[in-house]
């Protein structure tokens, strides 16, 4: 099923859409891989929603920091690690708890190409990662931190 952002005068009734879909299937996790638009978990996917952003957040993150955006800003700022992030999604750009990081390194002469070669495979070891621990039942959210529970005896 299709839902384009573009059809939708605001970011309510794109998730009003969102959801009018959602509720027809057995969802048990939402994964916003290159979304680009906020997802309203109203209460329904709270804890089941996760995100992938090209930076550690906190840091880079928020409204309009997206893709080749982080990148550029990374390399402009000077910081000598960036990364990738796994997080739940609240009702905030890249800000819910975090399930899994990875720190990638920003060389002098990275372009925001080749750093986001680099991110984009941290981001290809860490969301599967992430996929697993979460259907495994091994995520657990206390408060804004996630933590992550020893692998279910056999």
């Amino acid at each position: 099923v299709a839902v384009p952002r573009k059809f939708f005068r605001d970011v309510g009734a794109f998730n009003d859409a969102l959801h009018a879909v959602l509720e027809t299937h057995p969802v048990e996790l939402v994964a916003l891989l290159g979304f680009l638009s906020l997802f309203e978990t109203r209460g329904r996917f709270d804890g089941r929603a996760l995100n992938v952003h090209p930076a550690l957040i906190p840091a880079f993150a928020g409204k309009g920091c997206y893709g080749q955006r982080v990148h550029e800003a990374v390399i402009e700022s000077g910081v000598k690690l960036t990364g990738a992030t796994v997080h739940f999604v609240d009702a905030e750009y890249d800000h819910g708890p975090i399930v899994l990081q990875e720190a990638v390194p920003v060389f002098d002469d990275d372009t925001p190409e080749s750093l986001a070669a680099r991110v984009q495979a941290a981001e290809r070891r860490l969301v599967p990662e992430a996929i697993r621990l979460f259907a495994e039942g091994r995520l657990q959210l206390r408060g804004r931190r996630v933590c992550i529970a020893g692998p279910a005896p056999r």
